[in-house]
Formats: C-alpha cells, sequence, structure tokens
C-alpha cells in the first residue's frame, strides 16, 4: 500500500467528508483572494500602487494636529514649507522634497503675534518673560541699532508685538509709540534691523458750539467737546481774556477741530483749527496759520498773534483769593505786610504753566514760599511761582509759553493748596492781573505774508458768519416781557 493511500483511509477514518470538502472550498477562496485583481479601473490602480498615505503629528498650542501628505511619483512639490523634516508615527523621516501636502494645516506656532499694551509700572525684563523671551533676546533688540533707543522711554500705551515662530525665537519686534507712528525690528545676521513705520491718519473737522451757564469747562462738556481742547482754547485766549473774571453767564464759544481715523477707527483729536469767544457782545476769534517755514500758531483774522508776551494768568482752573496789595495784613503773622503777587486757590497737583517764554533760574525749597521756581524773562522781566507740591523743570531749563512747570501744593508758609504768583519787572513787583498793559504788543503778519495767511485762513473763518449772523439776531430778539 502505498503511503498516499494510507493518508486518505486517515483521512476519512477521523475526518467527516463535509469538513474535507469545506476546507477545500476555503484554501480555493484564499488562493483567489491573493491572485485576483482588485477591481479598481486602471488609472486607480496605478495611483494605489504609487500613492502612500502618511499621517505626521504636528504639534500645536492645542494639541497634535495631523496634516496628511501623499507621496507620488514625479510630483515633488510641497505647498508649505513648515513641515520640513517632521516624522511619522514609527519615526521615520520624511522628506518633503518626495511628497506633496494634500490637506493643508495651519500651524499655530508660526507668524503668530503676541500682542501687549504698556501698563503703569510695566517693564521691559516682565514683557519678554511673558512672552517666553529670556534678557538675552532684550539685550540682543537694544543693541542692534540707535533706534531701539525707543525702548529706553517705555511709556504707558505703547504697544508691543511679539513674532515668536518657536518657544525662545524672536522674529520680530513691533514697537508703536501711537497708532501711527513706530518701529519694526527684524531678525537679521547680524543682530535686528529697524524699520520706521509711519501712518497717515484720516483728518475729519469737527465743529461744537457752546453756551456758558456754570462754567467753561462744564459747557463744554456738555456739548461733548474733548477737554483738552477747551483748555486749549483757554491757552489760546490767555492774552486777552481772564477766564476767571471775564466770561459771563450766556456767553457763547465755539471750536473747530480735527478729528483723526485710521482704517475708518477713531484714533484721537488733532489740532485746533479755529476757535471764537463772545464775551458780552465782543467778539474774540483765532485761526490757526502755518507759515512757510512750517511754524503753527494761531492768529486774529487780521494778522495779529493771540500769542501774548505774557499770559494773563499761569492756570487753566483756579479761584483767585487774595490779589496784590502792597497793605495786605498777613494771614499768619497779623501785620501789615505788603502782598507781591497773586494768589490762586486750586486743588493739589493742578500743572502751573509758564506766562512766558524764559529760563529757569531757581526750582528749588525757599524759605517760606516753600518749593519754588523762578522764570527769566527777555526784556528785565521775572516771574515766580510758589508753594508748589512738586516740580516739572530743573534750573537751566528753558521754557515755552504755556509749558507746565510745576503743580499746585501747599509748601513753605502756605494755609491752603494754592498758588503764589508774582511779577517783576526791571526788579520792580508789579500787580500780575493789570501789568498786561505795560506789556509789549504781539507780533503780527508781516505785510508781504498776509496774502498766503488770508488764503489759508479763509475757509476756516467761514465756519463762523453764519454762526455769528444767527447769535446776533438771537440777541436782538425783544424779551417776552
Amino acid at each position: 500500500m502505498d503511503k498516499l493511500e494510507i493518508v486518505r483511509r486517515f483521512i476519512e477514518k477521523y475526518y467527516p467528508r463535509d469538513h474535507v470538502y469545506l476546507a477545500g472550498g476555503l484554501c480555493l477562496l484564499f488562493v483567489i483572494s491573493v491572485m485576483w485583481p482588485d477591481g479598481t479601473n486602471d488609472q486607480d490602480s496605478s495611483t494605489a500602487a504609487d500613492s502612500t498615505r502618511i499621517a505626521v503629528p504636528v504639534g500645536s498650542r492645542s494639541g497634535t494636529q495631523t496634516a496628511t501628505i501623499t507621496a507620488e511619483q514625479g510630483a515633488p512639490q510641497v505647498s508649505t514649507s513648515q513641515l520640513a523634516n517632521t516624522s511619522n508615527r514609527q519615526g521615520q523621516n520624511i522628506q518633503l522634497s518626495d511628497y506633496v501636502v494634500e490637506e493643508e494645516t495651519q500651524l499655530a506656532d508660526i507668524t503668530v503675534w503676541k500682542n501687549f499694551e504698556v501698563q503703569q509700572g510695566d517693564t521691559l525684563s516682565t514683557i519678554f518673560s511673558k512672552v517666553g523671551l529670556t534678557d538675552r533676546h532684550l539685550f540682543q533688540v537694544l543693541n542692534s541699532s540707535d533706534e531701539a533707543k525707543v525702548l529706553d522711554r517705555l511709556y504707558p500705551g505703547y504697544q508691543l508685538d511679539f513674532m515668536v515662530p518657536q518657544q525662545g525665537e524672536l522674529e520680530q519686534l513691533r514697537v508703536m509709540s501711537s497708532p501711527l507712528e513706530g518701529y519694526l525690528f527684524t531678525r537679521s545676521d547680524d543682530g535686528y534691523r529697524p524699520e520706521r513705520i509711519l501712518k497717515q491718519a484720516e483728518l475729519s473737522q469737527a465743529f461744537k458750539v457752546g453756551t456758558i451757564a456754570d462754567s467753561l469747562f462744564m459747557a463744554g462738556q456738555q456739548e461733548n467737546i474733548p477737554a483738552v481742547h477747551i483748555m486749549e482754547m483757554a491757552n489760546i485766549f490767555g492774552g486777552v481774556i481772564d477766564f476767571i473774571l471775564d466770561p459771563r453767564k450766556g456767553d457763547q464759544f465755539s471750536i473747530l477741530y480735527e478729528e483723526k481715523f485710521l482704517d475708518g477707527e477713531f484714533i484721537g483729536y488733532g489740532d485746533i483749527l479755529a476757535t471764537q469767544y463772545i464775551n458780552e457782545g465782543t467778539v474774540y476769534t483765532a485761526v490757526r496759520y502755518v507759515d512757510d517755514e512750517g511754524e503753527a500758531g494761531y492768529y486774529s483774522p487780521e494778522g495779529e498773534s493771540m500769542r501774548k508776551a505774557f499770559l494773563r494768568n499761569p492756570l487753566d482752573v483756579f479761584q483767585i483769593t487774595s490779589n496784590f496789595n502792597p497793605n495786605r495784613r498777613h494771614p499768619i503773622l497779623n501785620t501789615i505786610r505788603a502782598h507781591k503777587g497773586t494768589d490762586y486757590a486750586a486743588p493739589t497737583g493742578t500743572p502751573i504753566r509758564a506766562t512766558s517764554d524764559g529760563r529757569v533760574t531757581w526750582a528749588a525749597r525757599n524759605g517760606s514760599f516753600g518749593n519754588l521756581v523762578v522764570l527769566q524773562h527777555q526784556g528785565s522781566f521775572e516771574t515766580k511761582y510758589a508753594h508748589l507740591s512738586r516740580y516739572a523743570v530743573k534750573k537751566g531749563d528753558r521754557v515755552r509759553q504755556g509749558q507746565v512747570i510745576g503743580y499746585v501744593g501747599a509748601t513753605g508758609g502756605a494755609t491752603g493748596p494754592h498758588l503764589h504768583y508774582e511779577f517783576l519787572m526791571n526788579g520792580v513787583h508789579q500787580n500780575p492781573r493789570t501789568v498786561h498793559n505795560k506789556l509789549p504788543k504781539a507780533r503780527a503778519i508781516e505785510a508781504e505774508e498776509m496774502g498766503r495767511f488770508k488764503d489759508q485762513t479763509a475757509g476756516l473763518l467761514q465756519h463762523f458768519s453764519e454762526l455769528n449772523s444767527n447769535w446776533i439776531l438771537t440777541l436782538n430778539q425783544p424779551s417776552a416781557d
């Protein structure tokens, strides 16, 4: 008996015939599934043969994202370079010169700007630390160029934007000192290359009118006029109007000023272009004029400068508590002692302005004057500002008319917070409230420049023509009584 016969008899004895048929069928199906085509067309089958999809994990702040990459023969193009040298889950290096990104994923750590607005008390070191940068990065930026000195004068409101492609890397730093100007520092081989940023604001004009019922500032607030422009208007007319004694209920004022916009968004106020104040029927008008040298100033319609030799008052908000009086009884000593200046009561910290251009000859403590600032002006004039809470200038500084030189306080022999203001001419004390009649007249536009002045200011003055006509008509209406 041969060996095949022995095997056949063994199977018939121990395995039923139907089991043998089932096993044979399964073997046949296995052979067919391995050797038979998958049923796709030629194009699909060739693609399937040449294409492999690999899931590549990509790091992001929110976790791991997956970009699907397809390998294609003869198609080495890549749509993003940020995925270079990534790895698949088995740790194999994938060269993107051999692959094409099929589904592009935005990488969160690439081209992301981190924005900070400087607050009171912030330092560069703490801001860099919040971004994930070290003092080494700060040192590199600060020492890259002269333009980087803008970071030495960091003020609240400055905008600092950091472009950090990867943790611990600073690609760009944008420093905006205002919405319109700043610097962009970009990393280069030798540090950070500076680039000036200058944006042009869109300007529009706003014309506001107010009537005094209680005070100038309350009237301005009621008409939504910026407080800074109310103060500037008071400064413009400071040589011709005493805003403590002169204003009366019913006085009318109007201001034409600029508003700034950037990309349709309001970003701040511009200059006053023209302003007018009507005090008991007397009209005072000032227009802004820029001469051929680029110097701006405010003038009457006739070309006379509104900037007088001296302002009438060194404060914007105050109450006169004591006038110039050579026979005044001293409130502390209770003796007859000349009061050689004017006392202006105001809250502690109220800014004090220089009444004219000059040089600081004293800025220190001085007996009963307390903290004292003395200014020397051209033409043998001198002004003194006493009882200050703190200084805004130091000895030797040059100051301009209207510049803040200190702040109201109660130092020295003061019974309360106020400013004691003295005016001397050739070393002799004068009454600060009447000395203006003895002072030089304001500068006027030269005759040869009047044509240019008229052309530049004619359009500004038109805003007041109709307004004044209506106001005069109202003024002349018979009373209801």
